[in-house]
C-alpha cells in the first residue's frame, strides 16, 4: 500500500500547474508603468508558479476608464486600470452586485491641464469658444478634477460650469489635437509623459495642476475588478498583488531600466534619459498605496455623481490592501 501512495504522489507532483487566464486592461502613458514592467519581466507568471498556478495574462489596451468599466462589466475583463473617477464610479453602483473594489493603486502622480490660448491663466479665463480634451466626460480623473477646481473657483453649486466644453478623447489624440493648432481643442487636460510634452512645446503653458486642486499628493491610476472574480481566484489575486509590489521596487532601485521598458512597450521615441528623469521627478511616487481617494468619493457624492460615499479608504480596496499606508 505504501508504493501505491508513494507512486500516486510522484504523479500529482508531475501534474502541471493549474493553468489560468487573466485579462488585464491598462491605458496609454507612463503611469501604467508599474503594469508594463509586470509584463515585460513575467512577474504574475512567476508568482502564480510559487502559488502553483500557470498564469498567463491576457493584456488589454483601452482607451478611457469608461471603456474599462464596460469590458469588466461585460465580463470580458478580469482586471480593471484606470483613474480615481471611473473606479469610485463603479465601486458606488455594483454594492449590491458585482461589488466592484480596487485591487492596489499604481502612483500618486498630478495631471496637468495645459492650453495653447495665451488669453487662459486660470479656469476662470475659459470661454465657450473653448474646448478641453480630456479622457472621459463626467467621470476621468481629470474631469472630477476639473468639477472639483470650479468649486473653487466659482462656488458650491457650480462645479458643472465647465462640462460643456469638456470632449472625451484619448491622452495621445488630445496631445495631438492641442499641439496641431489647427483644431477646435485649445486646452487638454492630462498626464504623464504627455503633458511634460505639452509644457516643453511652444506657445502652451499650464493652467491648472491637480495637486493644488486636492490640496497634496493623490492617487492617480490604480486597479480594480469585481469581488465575484476577486473571491473565486485567491491565489491569482494574492499573484497579482504579490507581482504589482515586485514591479514597484524595481521602478524605484532602477529607473532607467523601467524606463527602457516603458520605451519599448509604447515604441515611444522619447530619449532615454528623458524618460528616466520623468520616472523619478519628486512629484511622481511609485507606490499601491491610496492617496486622497475619500476625498474623490465624497466630492462625487456631494455633487451626485455617485450614490454613495466613501468614509475610509479601505472601504473601497479588498481586504489584501487593508495594512497599505494610504490617506
Amino acid at each position: 500500500m505504501r508504493g501505491v501512495w508513494i507512486g500516486l504522489l510522484l504523479v500529482l507532483m508531475a501534474l502541471p500547474a493549474s493553468a489560468q487566464t487573466m485579462r488585464i486592461a491598462q491605458q496609454f502613458g507612463i503611469g501604467y508603468l508599474p503594469l508594463f514592467v509586470m509584463r515585460e519581466k513575467a512577474l504574475l507568471e512567476e508568482e502564480g508558479r510559487t502559488r502553483g498556478l500557470s498564469l498567463h495574462p491576457e493584456w488589454v489596451q483601452l482607451s478611457s476608464g469608461a471603456a474599462m468599466n464596460d469590458a469588466l462589466l461585460s465580463g470580458n475583463l478580469d482586471i480593471a486600470a484606470g483613474g480615481t473617477g471611473p473606479s469610485l464610479t463603479l465601486w458606488a453602483k455594483t454594492r449590491t452586485g458585482l461589488k466592484v473594489k480596487g485591487v492596489a493603486t499604481l502612483n500618486a502622480m498630478p495631471f496637468w491641464l495645459l492650453t495653447n490660448n495665451p488669453k487662459i491663466h486660470s479656469i476662470r479665463d475659459f470661454t465657450d469658444q473653448d474646448r478641453i480634451a480630456l479622457p472621459a466626460v463626467k467621470v476621468s480623473g481629470q474631469a472630477v478634477t476639473l468639477q472639483m477646481a470650479a468649486r473653487q473657483a466659482f462656488g458650491v453649486g457650480q462645479e458643472g460650469r465647465l462640462d460643456h466644453l469638456t470632449i472625451s478623447m484619448s491622452h495621445p489624440d488630445g496631445m495631438a489635437a492641442l499641439l496641431s493648432g489647427h483644431s477646435p481643442i485649445t486646452a487638454h487636460f492630462t498626464s504623464a509623459p504627455f503633458m511634460y510634452r505639452e509644457a516643453e512645446a511652444p506657445g502652451v503653458h499650464v493652467v491648472l495642476n491637480s495637486d493644488d486642486v486636492l490640496g497634496g499628493r493623490h492617487t492617480f491610476n490604480l486597479t480594480w475588478a469585481t469581488s465575484v472574480y476577486h473571491d473565486a481566484n485567491p491565489q491569482a489575486m494574492a499573484a497579482f498583488l504579490a507581482a504589482l509590489e515586485r514591479a514597484m521596487v524595481f521602478i524605484r532601485s532602477s529607473p532607467a531600466d523601467a524606463a527602457a521598458i516603458w520605451l519599448k512597450a509604447e515604441k515611444s521615441s522619447m530619449p532615454a534619459d528623458q524618460a528616466t528623469a520623468m520616472i523619478a521627478r519628486p512629484e511622481n511616487e511609485w507606490t499601491t498605496a491610496p492617496h486622497k481617494m475619500v476625498a474623490y468619493g465624497q466630492f462625487m457624492h456631494e455633487i451626485g455623481a455617485i450614490p454613495v460615499a466613501p468614509e475610509r479608504w479601505q472601504d473601497i480596496f479588498f481586504p489584501e490592501l487593508v495594512a497599505a499606508d494610504g490617506s
